[in-house]
């Protein structure tokens, strides 16, 4: 079934998905063209470049031009507050992967979500290197390129591919998450790190993976994915199995039929968010 942009947040959808693609032209125009003068590092492990700078700035423009009064919430130098009833808040991340992007190795892309008072509403992520469009609305259905999508019937954790990310900016649990990694390695038929959340919540709300768990994630790293994931039909939990977990910091996203033996396993990390 192709998509049909009709219904609640139509425009926002529309407006969303023309922010990210142009965004996208950009990206892939300055891919592979990083010199280390354009490079700078925020915090250990936690790189920004010129490109992620205008990249957001672009994004933010075109909604702001259509959408004035809306709160933003994006990685680089903007901030705001989740309050519910505030109306809306876009959340942004102009490159999730920067350091994928930085050494010219996919994937990486373009997250903007819609929060609107209470709930998520509108989810677009772009996979830049490859061209893939990831969109959802509440309500509406997850779709890929136009196309109609589901997460995966995989109902068992050994038959399951899993997808994480690795500590990169915290070090201090690193034991307890290779004990934890180790346990899914034992326990699945395999597990990838592709370095983009975004890519890896959009990749499970398809079907491609059957789940994924990270920690020490910002909001713009997983709000548009969360609802892609609940639109597609999974599930998105902290490892505490509490709902929406845009500011929580640590997300396990699934198809839902495996959600529970995922936390199982995730149980050792229960307490930790960097």
């Amino acid at each position: 079934m192709s998509q049909e942009f009709t219904g609640p947040y139509h425009e926002e959808l529309s407006v969303a998905i023309r922010a990210a693609r142009e965004a996208g032209e950009i990206i892939r125009r300055r891919a592979g063209r990083i010199g280390s003068d354009d490079v700078r590092a925020k915090g250990f492990n936690d790189l920004v470049t010129i490109v992620d700078e205008e990249v957001q700035e672009h994004i933010i423009r075109t909604l702001t031009e259509t959408f004035p009064g809306s709160r933003i919430l994006a990685e680089e130098g903007q901030a705001s507050s989740l309050v519910a009833g505030d109306g809306y808040l876009w959340i942004v991340d102009p490159i999730d992967g920067t350091t994928n992007f930085t050494h010219g190795v996919p994937p990486y892309a373009v997250s903007i979500a819609l929060h609107d008072g209470n709930d998520l509403a509108v989810a677009v992520v772009l996979d830049a290197a490859h061209g893939e469009l990831f969109t959802a609305t509440r309500g509406g259905g997850l779709f890929l390129n136009g196309e109609r999508q589901r997460v995966s019937d995989t109902d068992r954790l050994q038959d399951s591919l899993i997808t994480t990310g690795f500590p990169y900016r915290e070090m201090a649990h690193l034991e307890v998450y290779l004990g934890v990694l180790g346990e899914f390695m034992r326990r699945t038929r395999g597990v990838r790190r592709p370095g983009s959340a975004a890519i890896d919540l959009a990749y499970v709300a398809v079907g491609r993976f059957d789940g994924f768990f990270e920690t020490g994630l910002n909001p713009w790293d997983v709000a548009a994915g969360i609802l892609l994931i609940e639109e597609g039909g999974g599930r998105a939990t902290d490892y505490m199995d509490r709902e929406r977990p845009i500011f929580e910091k640590q997300i396990v996203a699934s198809n839902g039929r495996i959600h529970e033996e995922m936390l199982a396993v995730l149980e050792p990390m229960k307490d930790i968010r960097l």
